[in-house]
């Protein structure tokens, strides 16, 4: 299935769509506004498969024949005889109607055209033709080679079978085609929305700095980036915008509300890497990290009692306590001078705290949903004592594996996050935007997550994300925001996998 393809805007993603159809064997005409420009692009592509061929990934020969496929289209009526034209330009609404209008006018009545937006409405871009039927999204991922995923976006008018056309050349390309409808922020863009907004939530709040939710980020449920690295990596910017413009487009939906901390940050030009500052510092694009902070050693004197009754817990945490010569108290209630942990799920430690009767001033929640064997989490609260925290801080990281303690918050930071991630997920499946498993493999291809919305929540299990959230729910007052999806409920309360289909 060898097709001519035009490509209209030569930037990282136009030549990148153009390598990646070339190198499928397909002819590629690349158009850009600037004729220097094309040629730039066509000059990159080629030294980048040069590089190719010098770590022996390809022969000469191929890279020649690749080179060869792709060819300069200086005017837009050399991309008259496509079979298919690939729009690559600004995001802007008004700029691409102006240019599918106009493209319309030069190709045949078979020809697709096919848009890259990643935030604007298919619908409304194809409403500028005359045959909105043929238009689609076909939403790449930059670098284009090696993101192996493309959004094929239906549009309200888009024909089944430019949907079907589509997939196929996407298939063929080798990249993995997640077909859904036109929606803010189609399936990676929506999904997206929860893990970096939840981060800047907490923020917010104050119960942990941007260097703290990072390591707490990657140590425990795996991230290859903390939220904040992230920001500052694609710059905040891009990033904000594309949270204003989701927020904006589902109408002020508190799950989607973006931090008025990255408007100010914006506002002050604090971008992340390529202003040299965002939420970390730089120098010549390299991070400047602070160390984790040190502390003086105290003498423990203090035995600890932890209120969860899960064995393989109590025996971990025994273990450590042990091996700091501490002891881990048996009994159902602690003893007058026992440091108390407890494992609160949703719940801020205040809440658990007043609701088992504790002494506030020596008890400390724990996060039972971080990898005890890279960071652990500890949660103080106001009442508690410091020389006591000082103390279970010590204690708990006596074999190498460090501590970090925050503030007090319903469902901590991992447990906020992640559970934010599930409940996204569900209701991107509660709206047919795209199944669970689809989602998943979506997510982990394009956003680098260890886990898609699925795959998190068979890790911690749907009834304690479900939990997590109801907590959440609670402790804001039953803030939107954290309103749990029927989704996630219903399956929950049946007790049947959380990717089991509606019936049709």
């Amino acid at each position: 299935m060898n097709i001519r393809i035009g490509i209209i805007g030569s930037g990282a993603m136009g030549r990148g769509i153009a390598q990646l159809f070339a190198s499928a064997g397909h002819e590629v005409w690349l158009h850009d506004s600037r004729p220097e420009a094309i040629d730039q692009a066509l000059q990159f592509n080629r030294e980048l498969l040069e590089r190719s061929v010098a770590k022996g990934r390809m022969t000469a020969e191929a890279l020649e024949a690749v080179v060869a496929r792709m060819q300069p289209a200086h005017r837009l009526d050399e991309l008259a005889g496509c079979d298919l034209l690939i729009e690559a330009i600004i995001e802007d609404l008004e700029a691409k109607q102006r240019l599918f209008a106009e493209l319309e006018r030069l190709v045949s009545v078979e020809a697709i055209l096919a848009t890259n937006t990643s935030s604007l409405s298919v619908t409304r871009i194809a409403s500028a033709c005359a045959h909105p039927e043929r238009v689609a999204g076909f939403h790449f991922f930059n670098p284009v080679p090696l993101m192996k995923l493309v959004e094929v976006v239906r549009g309200e008018r888009t024909a089944a079978m430019v949907v079907d056309r589509l997939v196929q050349l996407a298939e063929h390309a080798g990249h993995f085609p997640a077909v859904t409808p036109d929606t803010p922020g189609f399936i990676v863009n929506h999904a997206g929305r929860a893990y970096g907004t939840e981060a800047q939530r907490i923020l917010s709040e104050g119960i942990a700095t941007p260097e703290q939710i990072d390591r707490i980020l990657r140590d425990g449920p795996g991230f290859r980036m903390g939220p904040f690295e992230l920001f500052d990596l694609t710059g905040l910017d891009i990033s904000h915008a594309v949270m204003e413009s989701v927020h904006d487009q589902f109408y002020q939906d508190p799950r989607y509300t973006p931090s008025y901390l990255a408007a100010q940050r914006v506002a002050a030009g604090l971008l992340g890497r390529k202003t040299g500052q965002g939420y970390y510092r730089y120098e010549n694009g390299q991070q400047l990290r602070s160390p984790e902070p040190q502390h003086e050693p105290v003498r423990l004197d203090r035995p600890f009692w932890l209120d969860s009754l899960d064995p393989e817990l109590r025996g971990r945490i025994g273990a450590v306590l042990q091996q700091a010569g501490a002891v881990l108290e048996s009994g159902e209630a602690p003893s007058e001078r026992a440091i108390c942990l407890i494992t609160p799920l949703g719940e801020d430690a205040s809440q658990r705290i007043a609701r088992l009767g504790l002494p506030g001033q020596r008890t400390l929640a724990l996060d039972c949903f971080s990898d005890l064997d890279k960071r652990r989490v500890l949660m103080r609260q106001p009442a508690l004592d410091p020389a006591l925290e000082a103390q279970a801080r010590q204690a708990l990281s006596c074999d190498g594996v460090p501590v970090e303690v925050i503030n007090d918050s319903p469902g901590f930071v991992s447990q906020r996050v992640i559970a934010s991630i599930v409940n996204l997920g569900c209701e991107i499946a509660q709206k047919g935007i795209a199944s669970l498993p689809t989602l998943d493999r979506a997510v982990q291809v394009a956003l680098g997550y260890p886990k898609g919305p699925l795959g998190f929540a068979e890790h911690y299990g749907p009834a304690r994300i479900l939990g997590v959230l109801e907590g959440l729910q609670q402790c804001y007052g039953q803030e939107p925001r954290y309103r749990p999806s029927p989704w996630l409920r219903r399956r929950v309360q049946l007790g049947v996998p959380l990717a089991t289909p509606d019936a049709p």
